[in-house]
């Protein structure tokens, strides 16, 4: 009999306690960007029962009201009471925001390549930071995500939209999934295993739970995806009463694997939510994801996985790295010769091409950053121009 390769990834829903912290910190970013396109921000949140914490460094032109951004946040996600997790309307909230060092602010401004003796104005910027970051693009779905991490994603975006629409009036806004997806090689055949964990109201019957969520959320999106074979682990712990930051402290960029490829491939370990984009954690992986989706929407590979390194202060990274998985319609050589001739890795380049100093990030926050319609790095806008260097 034949044997699959299982493979599984995993979401949260907004109401998480991690991603209550990211939305806050996005949510920061974008005011500053908007009253100041060249912000210096970088955004730190925690939280836990009836408390908020905002902490970091921002240089920014405006002044921001961080502490109703960040009730509104609350809020908005749907912790109106402590019954929840949080009551945002009352809870303590400490801020301890400064300005950025002017010992990076220098070496990000003006660039090794510019102190050397360059004035190309995209040489004037330099890496926010040393690093190494990843980007990856598949022909699995049509929007070039593995399918694991999609469907985890839909799940918990469809976990909320139930619940802020009252179709399931007894939920919360905590939660989280799991899909397990059956590989033949590297094409997806079908779901496996479903673990879906949501807050609910107290006296809610666990048999009344898993019938609205295999009904109202489960199936809608799965689809055919799902067969009679597939596991259901529906709130397998059994009540789901306390949640929020009530039940679980919350910290900004601890859920870095989410908001990626859903482990199919490494992370550089640098977290995005609250950074701007001279900071190449954030912008380069971005910029990563463009590159490979514009590589794979060509044909050139059905799998793609970049690697870009960074030292701080220097525009050019140090390397760049290729691999297709054996995909590629050309050699992994001739990939990064392609792809090195047409990209502009340099930060300066990336923002410019991109237009990343707009209040855009808020959009990224929950439920992955790639894979989304109408976010600048999920254009193909290139991939022409790779198949005419095929």
């Amino acid at each position: 009999m034949k044997k699959y390769r299982l493979f599984t990834s995993e979401s949260v829903t907004e109401g998480h306690p991690d991603k209550v912290c990211d939305l806050i910190a996005d949510s920061i970013l974008d005011a500053a960007l908007a009253v100041d396109p060249y912000s210096r921000v970088a955004a730190e949140v925690c939280t836990t029962t009836d408390f908020i914490m905002i902490f970091g460094e921002m240089t920014c032109a405006g002044d921001i009201d961080l502490e109703k951004i960040a009730r509104d946040c609350a809020l908005g996600i749907g912790y109106d009471s402590a019954e929840k997790g949080l009551d945002a309307r009352n809870c303590k909230i400490e801020v301890r925001m400064d300005r950025q060092s002017p010992d990076i602010g220098e070496s990000v401004s003006r660039s090794l390549e510019s102190r050397e003796g360059s004035m190309n104005e995209t040489e004037t910027l330099g890496a926010g930071d040393q690093g190494m970051m990843f980007g990856y693009a598949c022909t699995e779905t049509a929007e070039y995500m593995p399918l694991s991490a999609l469907l985890s994603h839909g799940l918990t975006a469809h976990l909320a939209e139930v619940r802020k629409s009252g179709l399931i009036p007894y939920l919360r806004p905590d939660g989280k999934a799991q899909v397990t997806v059956a590989y033949d090689g590297a094409r997806p055949l079908r779901v496996e295993t479903v673990v879906l964990s949501t807050q609910h109201d107290d006296g809610v019957t666990h048999d009344r739970l898993v019938s609205d969520l295999r009904k109202y959320v489960i199936d809608e999106v799965l689809g055919d995806y799902a067969d009679e074979n597939t596991g259901y682990l529906i709130n397998p712990s059994g009540r789901f009463v306390i949640g929020g930051p009530a039940g679980d402290s919350g910290l900004t960029g601890r859920k870095i694997v989410v908001d990626t490829y859903g482990g199919v491939i490494p992370h550089g370990g640098g977290a995005f939510s609250g950074k701007d984009p001279t900071k190449v954690d954030r912008s380069a992986s971005y910029y990563a994801r463009y590159v490979c989706k514009n590589i794979v929407a060509a044909g050139a590979a059905d799998r793609l996985e970049l690697q870009v390194a960074y030292a701080i202060g220097k525009a050019n990274p140090v390397s760049v790295a290729v691999n297709s998985f054996g995909t590629g319609k050309v050699s992994d050589e001739r990939l990064l010769e392609i792809i090195t001739e047409l990209f502009d890795f340099r930060p300066g380049a990336i923002i410019e091409q991109l237009k990343l100093r707009r209040p855009i990030y808020t959009r990224t926050t929950n439920y992955g950053h790639f894979g989304k319609p109408g976010l600048p790095w999920e254009q193909t806008d290139r991939a022409e121009d790779v198949k005419k260097m095929l």
